[in-house]
């Protein structure tokens, strides 16, 4: 587990590097060129006498830092989700290997447990680490030594419990990512505003070019931060259902698949 959570903090790390690197590179190359053209051949028009209203660039809306930063973390949260994803799905795929093999009308003694545990602790150490392996081995441990299938099924449904309470402290970093974003949009929001209060005497002049600028900075940042934060809203709800299935469906594995063939003799009743 540990081993999995330091290589999980090393993607995380790399992710957010990466994520600098190449929307950074994209702002420099592309974005702030392309809304700079788009600004002069605006003024332009405007010296030529031409006041028709024309289309918003979308270079102008991304231009400002505050944009940059919440496409930065958008990216970044996007990886993460995507590790996790790939976490899931590797979980999905032990609901098909041959863990626990009993033939119908075989039942499971406490002295029988040990030889159901091999296949599992032969699995690698990443696959023994996840859910459905570790509540197995809850189970037949507990039933092992307790000799009572309500003990065994205890032991599964705790098991269950607790890693669906981690995978969703898991979240936190995703969740706090989602309300950076709209955060820093608000932080432009007031930037915006504190410049356009900063032009007003201009405005006053005749000059209000000063003002509708810093007004776009503050608008453009909130807008961009608004439609990333749906996004990634909708996906995390997305994760977060996928984890819970998990823990639901690993339950049931255990629940259909061993507890019906765990039993004791009467001897060990009395």
């Amino acid at each position: 587990m540990k081993r999995l959570l330091a290589s999980e903090f090393l993607f995380q790390i790399f992710a957010l590097l990466l994520s600098l690197i190449v929307v950074h590179t994209v702002w420099v190359a592309v974005v702030w060129p392309r809304a700079e053209a788009h600004l002069s051949a605006q003024a332009e028009r405007i010296a030529a006498g031409d006041t028709t209203a024309q289309p918003q660039s979308i270079f102008v809306i991304l231009k400002d830092y505050e944009q940059e930063s919440e496409v930065i973390l958008f990216f970044w949260c996007i990886a993460i989700m995507g590790f996790k994803g790939a976490q899931l799905r590797h979980e999905r795929t032990l609901f098909r290997e041959p863990l626990v093999q009993v033939p119908a009308g075989t039942s499971i003694l406490p002295d029988d447990a040990r030889d159901y545990l091999r296949p599992i602790q032969a699995l690698p150490p990443e696959s023994r680490q996840c859910l459905l392996p570790r509540a197995l081995v809850a189970g037949l441990q507990r039933f092992a030594v307790t000799q009572g299938v309500q003990d065994a099924s205890g032991a599964i449904r705790e098991t269950c419990v607790t890693e669906g309470e981690r995978l969703d402290s898991e979240l936190s970093m995703i969740r706090y990512i989602a309300w950076a974003i709209p955060a820093i949009g608000f932080i432009g929001t007031v930037r915006g505003i504190g410049m356009a209060l900063s032009e007003a005497y201009r405005a006053v002049e005749g000059d209000i070019a000063g003002v509708t600028d810093a007004l776009g900075v503050a608008f453009n940042s909130t807008l961009v931060a608004l439609l990333l934060s749906i996004i990634l809203m909708f996906l995390m709800h997305q994760i977060q259902l996928q984890q819970e299935r998990l823990a639901l469906d690993a339950q049931s594995f255990c629940e259909d698949r061993l507890l019906p063939h765990l039993k004791i003799t009467r001897e060990m009743r009395a």
